[in-house]
């Protein structure tokens, strides 16, 4: 029998390409599984196999642990039964007991051959997804072998992978035996063993076809920045020549188009705009937004948007349909984009002038024509007014030194009253707040600022609401609100 075992596991081994070692602890597996058929009781059984003779053992076992937490007797024994035989036994180890005389008749042996097949199944597929895996191949071409609830089953090589319904191309047709070609997702250890989950719809599938199609991109000569897609509709993608006398556009559209109409093809004729990459962030929104015509840029670093101004014409071409082309171009850019009329922009202009004329005229006390003139010299907020050289101000005309040293001084009050403000509506923040889970300090500034100084308070608010006051994401919003409510249900 000793002797059987090791020519099974060296035949088996070299079979499937697996380490003997997977191959010992399958059969150990199955020779546990039969023991415990053969005792025809329900007991906890484990089989040691000699690596170099082949001989194994068969034990019984019991796990050890405390007295007030035995759930089980056939499984488990209390810590002061354990140490009459061993006093080194502690909670967790097993006590066991050598099973003399194992024979294994038709069933078991049958039940010990399907958990060494199923064991050694699942150690291949793993060894050839591990060789997948450090091949690094993000691109998987295969044919689908089944369609399951709208899933394609992809089979490549040894390996099968999903390609779930909605990382399909809305509009194309796949059947079973068809070919296609899918960019690896992501691995998915939550399922029955790791599984290979894949798209035709990510950005990053439309990146590794181009790179497939231009060598220049893989001798490094051409870099591909930033990629967006609407699926199997339109597309674009930022391209930089690192070679001055390399046309990164013309490159990647190829000779009559033939480089960009394969990947076009892949993607159930999915529109691809080639976009020269720019490091001015304005002039790279601008060819984005190709081929509309823009007339002027207006950037506001604080809220990462920016102004995008256009004549009538060119409105309809600037949003796309359904407002597909900037919408492309905002994610292609990671700015938020704006699209207006020059007479939009004229418009919000003179509000925001208005509004800031208005805050200075307020907050300093000065009369409408001195707010007008710090509005249109270029002064947006009390800290500009405040701390900005002193010999800039005298530039303005209109402004004598007096005049010059009283508004940076009222400037400075106003922020310092603020400031004291501030700071006790934050000394009144109650402790429960500040120690709500999600919560920080500047955060709890933040919301103080905005009058929310109480659980209750936050409580009150919709996810909506915190969003729109702090500009944090939905799902941090709605977490810190369900926090905020949990004493309603307690």
């Amino acid at each position: 029998m000793s002797r059987e075992i090791l020519l099974l596991v060296d035949a088996l081994a070299h079979e499937k390409n697996v380490d003997k070692n997977i191959v010992f602890t399958a059969l150990e597996m199955a020779l546990a599984s039969a023991a415990k058929k053969h005792a025809r009781d329900d007991i906890d059984v484990r089989v040691a196999i000699n690596r170099d003779t082949g001989e194994f053992k068969c034990f019984r076992r019991w796990l050890i642990v405390d007295e007030d937490v035995v759930e089980d007797p056939k499984y488990q024994i209390t810590l002061a039964e354990a140490v009459k035989q061993n006093p080194q036994f502690t909670s967790g180890e097993y006590v066991e007991e050598l099973i003399e005389d194992v024979t294994f008749d038709r069933i078991g042996a049958q039940s010990a051959k399907q958990v060494i097949f199923q064991k050694i199944r699942d150690a291949e597929r793993e060894q050839n997804l591990s060789d997948f895996l450090e091949r690094n191949e993000q691109l998987v071409s295969g044919v689908i072998k089944r369609m399951d609830r709208g899933n394609a089953i992809i089979e490549f090589g040894k390996l099968e992978a999903i390609l779930p319904r909605d990382q399909m191309i809305s509009h194309e047709n796949l059947r079973m035996g068809d070919r296609v070609r899918a960019y690896l997702l992501k691995v998915d250890h939550a399922a029955r063993g790791p599984q290979l989950i894949l798209s035709r719809t990510s950005a990053s599938f439309l990146v590794r076809l181009f790179e497939i199609e231009v060598p220049e991109i893989e001798e490094g000569i051409l870099e591909i920045k930033a990629a967006a897609r609407d699926p199997g509709f339109r597309a674009k993608i930022a391209v930089k020549s690192n070679d001055a006398r390399v046309d990164p556009i013309g490159t990647c559209v190829g000779i009559r188009g033939s480089r960009v109409q394969a990947v076009t093809g892949e993607l159930a004729g999915e529109r691809v705009d080639i976009i020269q990459w720019s490091d001015d962030q304005a002039t790279f929104v601008v060819n984005a937004l190709a081929p509309a015509v823009i007339s002027s840029i207006v950037v506001d670093e604080e809220k990462h948007s920016m102004d995008v101004v256009v004549d009538e014409d060119n409105l309809a071409q600037a949003i796309g349909r359904g407002g597909q082309n900037v919408r492309l171009a905002s994610e292609l850019t990671g700015w938020q984009l704006n699209i207006m009329t020059v007479e939009e922009s004229h418009e919000k202009n003179e509000e925001e002038a208005a509004s800031i004329c208005q805050l200075f005229v307020d907050k300093l006390d000065v009369d409408e024509e001195v707010g007008r003139i710090l509005v249109e010299e270029g002064f947006s907020s009390l800290e500009e007014i405040a701390y900005i050289p002193i010999e800039e101000m005298l530039e303005i005309q209109e402004f004598d030194h007096e005049t010059v040293d009283e508004l940076r001084l009222r400037a400075r009050n106003v922020l310092l009253t603020d400031a004291i403000a501030t700071e006790e509506k934050i000394g009144n923040a109650s402790e429960e707040l500040l120690a709500l889970e999600g919560m920080d300090i500047d955060l709890v500034r933040e919301l103080a600022i905005k009058g929310i100084s109480t659980q209750e308070a936050l409580a009150d608010l919709a996810a909506d609401d915190l969003v729109e006051l702090t500009g944090m994401d939905l799902d941090r919003a709605s977490k810190l609100i369900i926090k905020a409510r949990e004493p309603w249900f307690t």
